[in-house]
């Protein structure tokens, strides 16, 4: 799954006009995963509604349409049930599942499920860009709740982090 170039649209709070959202900063694993994730996705600000449109925006069209959206209850306690994206409107789901925790799952259709961390918007960017490289490492076999608790381990989880299949950064 590939991103394309435009960032997407919400109604912004307080405005009747557009507000344009600037490039998700998204990593995906490339081809095919073999793990719990598909990559990740480190949001600008909790405000599922403005960043939604803007993630689903940067999706391949060939993956197909996201059809519903699965989002983690605890992190997103004030998500929408609906969400307007670039030319459809989306079913947002929140779950309370363990096994969901700091990830969303976003639903193509008849082409699959992504599974992807979600790093949280005040997370330093070195934590943030090695969470990113390794949600998306092909290679990677631990889940999004496991990933972040290694990452925000700090110096003692360096060596949980490596030795249960984190990766630092690899640009």
């Amino acid at each position: 799954m590939n991103g394309s170039t435009t960032p997407g649209r919400a109604a912004s709070p307080g405005d009747e006009g557009l507000y344009e959202m600037p490039l998700p900063r998204l990593k995906l694993t490339p081809e095919s995963s073999h793990g719990p994730l598909d990559g990740a996705w480190w949001p600008r600000c909790d405000a599922l509604e403005l960043e939604l449109p803007a993630l689903i925006g940067m999706l391949n069209p060939a993956a197909g349409a996201v059809t519903g959206v699965t989002v983690d209850s605890a992190s997103w306690p004030d998500a929408p049930r609906l969400v307007m994206a670039p030319g459809q409107v989306v079913a947002v789901t929140g779950t309370l599942l363990a096994s969901e925790e700091h990830a969303i799952t976003l639903d193509c259709g008849t082409l699959g499920r992504w599974e992807l961390l979600v790093i949280p918007p005040d997370e330093p960017r070195g934590t943030a860009t090695r969470l990113l490289n390794s949600a998306a490492d092909p290679e990677n076999a631990l889940s999004a709740a496991r990933l972040l608790a290694l990452a925000e381990g700090g110096v003692g989880g360096e060596a949980a982090w490596e030795s249960e299949g984190g990766h630092g950064d690899r640009a």
